[in-house]
């Protein structure tokens, strides 16, 4: 057995789970401050690669674990908000989503194919949240500081079928979310397994 796996398994599960959780509510606040815009979508709908560490957390330690460590990470980003705190509690809720839901499948099924479907209901559910959360919670804030015409214009710039608050949920709120559904959860896919034998320490 290797000095790092005895190590492991020397530490209880609850304090590896705290520490580890608030480890990845750091990195997650961290990622969160790099976005960038994706061709076709709205300019001010960025990517940004937060909600991996959220997923991480969520695959080694439970749901649980992993919406506390979102709800850190979007306190901390709120506090430098640009939108009033609007922006944040929007991606706690669509963050929260998929960790909730993914975390819930993956403790269920806990195989690779489990894995899958916890990513793709997590992906599908984020994206129906942002529809709600854009309609209700975004479009409002960007309302008080341009005129929706501006708003629906800079949209179809890059998509001329969004012409009203409708079709920007249905092809860009919605559509966007799932990408970013996707691209998170093929880099978690990517980084699990070595992370999970490096802190389960087996």
């Amino acid at each position: 057995m290797s000095t790092r796996t005895t190590a492991a398994a020397r530490t209880p599960a609850a304090t590896r789970t705290i520490a580890y959780t608030a480890l990845f509510a750091a990195l997650s606040t961290v990622l969160m401050m790099f976005s960038f815009p994706l061709p076709f979508f709205p300019p001010f709908l960025k990517l940004d690669f937060s909600s991996v560490p959220i997923l991480l957390t969520a695959f080694m330690f439970g749901p649980v674990p992993a919406v506390l460590a979102a709800a850190v990470k979007d306190l901390i980003n709120a506090l430098f908000s640009t939108s009033g705190g609007v922006g944040e509690l929007s991606d706690f809720f669509v963050t929260a989503t998929m960790a909730l839901t993914a975390g819930l499948v993956y403790r269920r099924r806990h195989t690779r194919s489990g894995a899958l479907l916890a990513c793709l209901l997590g992906s599908v559910l984020m994206a129906l949240v942002a529809m709600v959360t854009n309609r209700f919670l975004i479009i409002p804030f960007y309302m008080n500081i341009m005129p929706l015409e501006a708003i629906l214009a800079a949209c179809a710039k890059v998509n001329p079928l969004i012409g009203d608050i409708n079709m920007y949920i249905l092809l860009g709120a919605g559509p966007f979310t799932l990408v970013k559904g996707i691209v998170v959860s093929v880099v978690t896919f990517l980084l699990y397994k070595r992370l999970h034998t490096f802190i389960q320490g087996r």
